[in-house]
């Protein structure tokens, strides 16, 4: 069953920029709807409305619809025609194509005085006799009936037999009413009887060209089975639906040098332009909530998950992740994650923001990689011997080397020159 929406309002609403509550005119017509709803508080203002073409069963939910000029229902499955009483600026009523055999319910109409053009034609209605006298009697506001112009004739002579008329009218809608339910009974039960037992086994193809080659009676349920049948043979021809595979991602290339993911396709900011730090902006969604995301700082790498996406993003150089802050903008809604480097070294100490520990600068590096670091210092040291790494356990077996009670330093007395003369009055050092 296809039912009324928003959104399918919305479509055919193209023409008036999707706004539905100063929507004049819609067609909903070849949609397969079976039940009219929802129109009439989504759409107060409708003039025209034409829903030709459906499956729709009855005629309901249209009284709000105080502006309604014309409607057209044609080619639906209408048997009785009925509450249009509060429709008072209706004008135009197309029905044609249904299966109306209740002709008494046309007197529902009489209220309707702005009613002028009615069409009933291919109804059951129409095979009484006297059908035509009876409708123009019964709705004296009507112009024209069927396409055809109502003579001033033809209304005095309707008036004037019109109780005759409706006495004959009453006994050949009681033979339909008779007729009619008896041959609801025999097609449900057919019907369901072919697809339990003939159609169970059947190929697509083979019954679809049996079903269309047989003869068929007109009526509704006829018209259902119909539709039915055309969907099953639009369902055949549409290519079995291809299984999504979904992406996986590699984190890391063979090397395991991190790849740049950005699966939620978010903007992003990196700077670094400072020599001690790394700033990365993430351009978050304003109204997303934190609890949202996940940040994960690796020395090479910085893992962020944005509602279940992935943004991962390869670092220059290493970073210290124990100094690492994760700081959002209540404004903007930003991530800034600020990652200082981990093996950073300033001559100018203004450009400083932090002070770097000796165990982060020479951590996992040898005593050459120390001293080539401090060449960029500018400090020299002393070069002992040719080999590129020092030995410092060697330096105390040397026998050169006095023992540490001899490292002390001994003053001794000067001998004082030849040509030396004392000065009696200068008295001596105690």
């Amino acid at each position: 069953m296809v039912r009324i929406t928003v959104e399918m309002v919305r479509k055919k609403a193209e023409h008036h920029e999707c706004l539905l509550a100063p929507l004049e005119e819609i067609a909903l017509h070849q949609e397969n709807i079976e039940k009219i709803e929802f129109i009439q508080d989504w759409c107060p203002k409708l003039k025209i409305l034409l829903m030709q073409s459906n499956l729709i069963a009855k005629i309901e939910n249209l009284n709000k619809l105080k502006h309604l000029n014309y409607l057209n229902l044609a080619l639906n499955n209408i048997e009785v025609i009925e509450n249009l009483e509060r429709c008072e600026s209706l004008q135009k009523l197309d029905l044609t194509l249904n299966f109306i055999g209740e002709i008494l319910s046309v007197e529902s109409l009489t209220g309707n005085y702005n009613l002028e053009n009615l069409y009933l034609t291919g109804n059951p209605c129409t095979d009484y006799d006297n059908y035509r006298d009876f409708v123009i009697g019964t709705l004296p506001q009507l112009i024209s009936l069927d396409g055809r112009e109502i003579e001033r004739s033809d209304r005095i002579k309707a008036l004037q037999n019109l109780p005759v008329i409706r006495s004959d009218i009453l006994f050949e809608q009681e033979n339909y009413r008779y007729q009619r339910k008896a041959q609801k009974s025999r097609l449900d039960r057919d019907i369901k009887s072919k697809w339990e037992n003939e159609y169970k086994d059947m190929e697509p193809d083979e019954r679809n060209k049996k079903f269309w080659a047989e003869k068929c009676e007109h009526s509704p349920e006829v018209r259902y089975e119909i539709e039915r049948m055309r969907q099953l043979k639009l369902k055949s021809y549409e290519p079995a639906p291809k299984e999504e595979k979904k992406r996986v991602y590699k984190y890391f290339a063979p090397d395991g040098r991190p790849f740049n993911i950005n699966q939620a396709k978010i903007d992003f900011r990196f700077d670094d332009s400072e020599p001690d730090k790394y700033v990365l902006d993430l351009a978050v969604y304003k109204h997303l909530d934190t609890s949202l995301l996940e940040i994960d700082v690796q020395p090479n790498y910085v893992r962020i998950t944005i509602r279940g996406k992935l943004f991962q993003l390869h670092l220059p150089e290493e970073v210290d992740i124990s100094n690492s802050i994760a700081q959002r903008s209540k404004i903007t809604g930003h991530m800034v994650v600020t990652m200082p480097k981990a093996n950073v070294i300033v001559t100018d100490k203004s450009q400083i923001k932090k002070p770097i520990k000796h165990s982060q600068l020479y951590h996992e590096h040898t005593i050459a990689d120390c001293a080539i670091k401090t060449e960029q210092t500018k400090r020299e040291y002393l070069e002992i011997g040719a080999s590129d790494i020092l030995d410092f356990t060697k330096m105390t077996e040397s026998s050169t080397m006095p023992s540490y009670t001899d490292t002390r330093i001994k003053l001794s007395s000067k001998q004082p020159a030849p040509d030396f003369v004392d000065d009696p009055n200068v008295p001596e050092l105690i």
